[in-house]
């Protein structure tokens, strides 16, 4: 039986305003309640230098600085597999520039992927609403094999998987993950 998400209340997928963050969040969360997979947002290692404290409720924080490079937004564990990701906004309703992707990020997702993890890439295209996924696998043939300094949305279309917008769960990534990884048909 599928749990609703208690007294929260969600807009319809229809909301265009939402970001891809949100909707993931929304979408995690759903995972989790109905014990599908525990993934969760990574937080940013923050280091705080300076503090302002005129009072215990009222403390500012006026100073702080990235520790280590971040390095991808989401992870957890689906069917017993670690799971591994980026999630990447874009305007351009033509291409996906790589610039958006650190190249530390694509090693970590590399590393989870040579140790047996599951990596990928989530992409919105917010101009033309078309969310896709990407496994590490086809972003590093991508890279070998072009010059280019930004994935088409061709590409996607034609090695990607479209995450089809629905209310619950927002961004259904898990049935694209049955499909590659757990034996699911395409």
């Amino acid at each position: 039986m599928i749990k609703t998400l208690g007294a929260k209340k969600f807009n319809s997928y229809a909301n265009r305003g939402m970001t891809l963050e949100a909707d993931l969040s929304a979408t995690n969360e759903f995972y989790l309640v109905n014990d599908i997979a525990v993934i969760y947002k990574k937080p940013t290692p923050i280091t705080i230098s300076k503090v302002n404290y005129p009072s215990r409720v009222e403390a500012v924080i006026k100073e702080g600085y990235f520790r280590t490079p971040s390095t991808t937004d989401y992870n957890g564990i689906y069917k017993g597999k670690y799971i591994d990701f980026e999630a990447k906004e874009t305007k351009s309703s033509t291409s996906f520039p790589l610039n958006n992707i650190h190249a530390h990020q694509i090693e970590h997702l590399k590393r989870i992927c040579n140790h047996g993890g599951i990596g990928f890439l989530i992409v919105r295209f917010t101009t033309i609403n078309k969310t896709f996924f990407l496994s590490y696998e086809v972003l590093e043939d991508f890279m070998n094999s072009s010059d280019r300094k930004s994935i088409p949305l061709s590409y996607f279309m034609d090695k990607g998987y479209i995450i089809k917008d629905r209310y619950n769960p927002r961004v259904d990534y898990i049935s694209i993950l049955d499909k590659l990884y757990f034996g699911g048909s395409l």
